[in-house]
């Protein structure tokens, strides 16, 4: 062999060593500047990782080309990591299709201090103007009250469910209310149902989510050093979430005009005070307070604030179509406990063990961020015997806790029973943690608790559910598994209950009300 061909192997083999500054988890051995693409399964990471996990254990370390990630699965890993040592690993890591648009600030993609200051204001605001009070029970109620009502032009309330057995997809009808639950409280406002400019901000976020959860976002992690140079789906992702911006931007300034110091309305009105404030005493440059702050702040609560709760009702109705028994035995208890003459209220929760055992099962069930959002390591730290240097990025697979069958007994089926013990009480589960755990657990945790309960009792209270297909011919499949996971795309209409005298009629395999006195006539 040529020494020139030799000196070039050699080098190649020297670019590919594991990063030497750590003594890191073990993990399979990485090409040069491509990292382990190799062992990387085209259905994503989360097939990979389950599959390295059986090989490695729950703490390896995998490259996501040039650069060593680790990864940590099973509850007890994660534990020690966030919990147990939760000041170390609350550092936000690094996500390459979105690293450009943020470059680490605002509440979900800051770190250090600036993460700190920014979680410290956004809990204190959001519970001022609603979150964790009856005030935003009754946002919540109202919007869940509106869904039934007559079609009401001025308000955009009420056109989902008042058209009774017509076939939709519920993707708008989730997004539309959960997203005016996070704008009342962020822009102190809901938007009209019907409002266009409403409809394509729904459509951007929607957008958003998919490209995330796509496996190129997953491609671009691996790739992201050539992929950034050409066209692709990041580049699209960069001009909607401008687009979204721009919105969030033209809301600030008109704040800005009607700003009353004395009265603030929401959560931007109380961050341009404390901007003002910081601006008026001098503060020095590092200030938290600052116009690119507020924004990716803001796009980060309205994002989090629709999708998450918006998609875990899509997977609640999908998988009460999927086990109509489920359904029947929710109802029922809603019948007894709360009935048809007022609305459900968040009290009723702890008399109705399994409907909470149900909601509970759908977000353990549905996994909607299956390989977690990333952390990253503040500084040089040792942990289970390995030396992780500062800034290491650490991945805590939600899916591996969520589906462990050392802590469920039946982790792949829907089983309501996992959150029940023998006489029907409703039972904690340490690894229920569908929104992480630690520091950097959703700021979003006690507001999507309410939506869930709130959404679902009131629905079923007054509606059952149609679909085209039978139970076993429904396909839970996701459309899209990575960052996030996305349920299929799926068709169901809503059926009046308790009205007087009304039977419900099967009809070449779809569902309709018929009166009594069709009936009759019919006969």
């Amino acid at each position: 062999m040529e020494p020139d061909l030799l000196h070039y192997l050699f080098l190649l083999w020297i670019w590919g060593r594991p990063n030497s500054k750590g003594r890191l988890p073990p993990g399979p051995w990485p090409l040069p500047f491509l990292g382990n693409i190799l062992q990387i399964d085209p259905k994503g990471f989360l097939k990979s990782f389950q599959e390295l996990r059986e090989k490695y254990g729950d703490i390896f370390t995998v490259h996501l080309g040039p650069r060593p990630v680790i990864i940590l699965c099973g509850y007890e890993a994660m534990r020690e990591a966030l919990v147990d040592q939760a000041e170390t690993f609350s550092g936000r890591g690094l996500i390459a299709i979105t690293d450009s648009i943020f470059q680490g600030t605002g509440v979900s993609f800051a770190s250090g201090k600036s993460w700190k200051v920014l979680q410290r204001f956004c809990l204190t605001t959001m519970k001022d103007f609603g979150m964790g009070k009856r005030s935003i029970e009754e946002r919540i109620k109202e919007e869940a009250q509106n869904l039934g009502a007559p079609q009401d032009s001025e308000t955009g309330t009420g056109k989902y469910l008042s058209s009774p057995g017509t076939y939709l997809d519920p993707t708008l009808l989730f997004h539309s209310v959960t997203a005016n639950i996070i704008c009342s409280i962020i822009f102190g406002e809901r938007f009209n149902y019907q409002d266009p400019k409403f409809l394509r901000l729904l459509s951007l976020l929607n957008q958003t989510f998919t490209i995330l959860s796509s496996f190129y976002s997953q491609v671009f992690e691996l790739l992201s050093g050539i992929l950034k140079h050409f066209p692709g789906p990041h580049t699209h992702l960069c001009r909607i979430i401008q687009e979204l911006k721009d919105f969030i931007t033209e809301n600030i300034e008109r704040h800005q005009e009607t700003l009353d110091p004395s009265a603030p309305r929401d959560f931007i009105d109380s961050f341009l005070l404390r901007m003002d404030k910081a601006s008026k005493d001098n503060q020095e440059p590092r200030c938290e307070f600052h116009h690119k702050n507020l924004v990716h702040t803001v796009l980060s609560l309205f994002f989090a604030g629709t999708e998450t709760s918006s998609t875990t009702l899509r997977y609640a109705l999908l998988l009460l179509l999927k086990h109509p028994e489920v359904l029947e035995e929710v109802q029922a208890e809603i019948d007894r406990v709360i009935g048809s003459k007022r609305l459900p209220a968040l009290e009723d929760r702890a008399k109705m063990p399994y409907t909470d055992a149900v909601i509970h099962e759908i977000q353990r069930y549905s996994d909607l961020t299956p390989i977690g959002i990333p952390h990253s390591v503040i500084q040089d730290t040792n942990f289970r015997g390995y030396h992780l240097p500062q800034n290491t990025t650490v991945y805590p697979v939600m899916s591996s806790v969520l589906h462990d069958p050392r802590h469920f007994e039946k982790p792949d089926t829907f089983y309501p029973g996992h959150f029940l013990d023998a006489k029907g009480n409703f039972r904690k589960r340490e690894a229920f943690i569908p929104f992480s755990m630690g520091k950097r657990i959703c700021l979003g945790e006690s507001l999507a608790r309410s939506e869930l309960f709130l959404f679902l009792t009131s629905m079923l209270q007054s509606f059952s559910l149609g679909c085209p297909k039978a139970p076993e011919d429904i396909d839970l499949t996701p459309l899209v598994n990575g960052l996030g996971k996305l349920p299929p795309v799926f068709q169901l209409c809503f059926l009046p209950r308790h009205r007087e005298k009304e039977e419900m009629q099967i009809s070449s395999g779809s569902f309709r009300v018929v009166p009594t006195s069709e009936k009759n006539e019919a006969t």
